[in-house]
């Protein structure tokens, strides 16, 4: 009888190790992202968005690692959801908001004031129980403003139309609109996860490549990537095929 326990108390040892293991690789994002805006407060926008992007992969790979090994039950001490959300809070919301602060990207005290509404629009919806649907869309604008910040220091657009699309998009974090996860939600899932492919190799090119100067190509896809998810979520309601 001791020796079928020990030999289970040795299955899953390494179990729980690999699945706190997880926890930490999440926890990861929360130092990428300070290292972002270490990059950021130094004025190497380029750094800070490569920094961004390597938390993004993190972020991407955690969650399936996280549900292959059942950490909420073999690594129960520490609640994987809620690490998550403090993590995305720095690297989606924090980390672009101070970004707008660079004189050079934004002129002040607009870029303050955009600052302002993201900060506190974002905690109010990382705090929202109805953050997403049954079939895991997004119940409202899903926060990525690291996206959108990406977007402005890119196409660089007058300050007067970067604070309406981020007081748009604010808005419409507590409005009944639907954006797609892209992972998760099945519905147009090889389309959507191709979409994010390319959009991902041109949002690379643009940071590494272009030093976030792109030529018109990278600029056409990444409009064309953008078009496309805003707009899944105005498809959503469409009948499925037999």
């Amino acid at each position: 009888m001791a020796t079928k326990e020990r030999d289970k108390a040795g299955k899953k040892g390494p179990v729980h190790v690999m699945a706190y293991g997880v926890h930490v690789f999440t926890a990861l994002g929360a130092a990428l992202g300070f290292l972002a805006l270490e990059a950021a407060i130094s004025g190497h926008i380029v750094a800070c968005f490569g920094w961004l992007a390597v938390a993004l992969i993190v972020d991407a790979a955690d969650g399936p690692m996280a549900r292959r090994l059942n950490v909420i039950e073999t690594a129960s001490r520490y609640d994987g959801a809620v690490l998550d959300l403090v993590v995305d809070f720095i690297t989606y919301v924090f980390v672009p908001a101070a970004i707008l602060l660079r004189p050079e990207i934004m002129p002040q005290p607009y870029g303050l004031v955009m600052g302002l509404i993201i900060t506190i629009g974002s905690a109010l919806y990382f705090a929202d129980t109805k953050m997403k649907t049954h079939d895991w869309w997004f119940l409202g604008f899903p926060a990525v403003w690291n996206v959108v910040v990406f977007y402005i220091v890119v196409f660089l657009p007058p300050f007067w139309l970067a604070l309406s699309i981020v007081t748009a998009l604010a808005a419409m974090m507590f409005l009944p609109v639907v954006f797609v996860h892209p992972v998760r939600v099945k519905r147009w899932r090889p389309m959507t996860m191709a979409a994010l492919a390319l959009w991902s190799v041109a949002a690379v090119w643009a940071i590494i490549v272009d030093r976030l100067a792109p030529g018109l190509v990278i600029k056409a896809l990444l409009l064309a990537g953008g078009i496309y998810f805003l707009g899944l979520g105005f498809l959503r309601d469409l009948p499925e095929k037999e």
